[in-house]
């Protein structure tokens, strides 16, 4: 068997730990909220593509990671903007991050780039606005992770706290998605 090294261990370990919080969040949201457990499943599968044997190829590893972030984060937007009564919001985040799905050809790995950070950003941003008028402190903490794991994603830095800045993000992206599910759950209960 081969060792692996501390930087390797640090990526095996947060996509394990994105994966499992993402699954967590989908089997739990899967009856209340059909969008954001599509969105959760998205990132699971993602973050699972990368660890699997035989998939985890350069292309496999952004093709998941695009699909996850431009369909899977809009759909969870969807949700939380539907439940709270703004589905104008709702339909456009939905709706762009469809248009940019299919549109992803043609945009050049940086424009992919750039609109998957963007995209990431404008959910976050929506998120927290949303959680700040309703006062849902789970939504401002997952808006607000979302959030930093989008402007991380954009340092020019390869590493942050001792670890890969990769790394660092998938962590901050798991824990808002823990945040945001939790957001899910309250927003259902006070509106049942």
């Amino acid at each position: 068997m081969v060792s692996k090294s501390k930087s390797e261990w640090s990526t095996i370990l947060s996509h394990l730990v994105l994966a499992a919080v993402s699954l967590h969040a989908a089997v739990s949201s899967v009856q209340s909220s059909r969008g954001a457990a599509a969105g959760f499943l998205l990132q699971t599968l993602a973050a699972i593509a990368v660890l699997a044997p035989g998939l985890n190829t350069h292309e496999d590893c952004l093709a998941g990671a695009w699909v996850a972030t431009v369909i899977g984060l809009p759909l969870l937007a969807f949700d939380f903007h539907w439940v709270n009564g703004d589905r104008s919001s709702a339909n456009l985040l939905l709706g762009g991050g469809m248009v940019l799905a299919v549109a992803g050809d043609h945009l050049g790995p940086e424009g992919c780039s750039v609109a998957g950070q963007a995209i990431l950003l404008v959910v976050a941003v929506t998120i927290l606005i949303v959680a700040v008028f309703t006062a849902n402190t789970y939504g401002m903490w997952g808006g607000a992770l979302m959030g930093v794991a989008g402007l991380l994603s954009r340092l020019e830095e390869d590493r942050l706290l001792l670890l890969p800045k990769e790394d660092v993000c998938r962590w901050a992206l798991a824990a808002g998605s823990w945040a945001y599910c939790r957001a899910l759950q309250t927003q259902r209960l006070q509106w049942e």
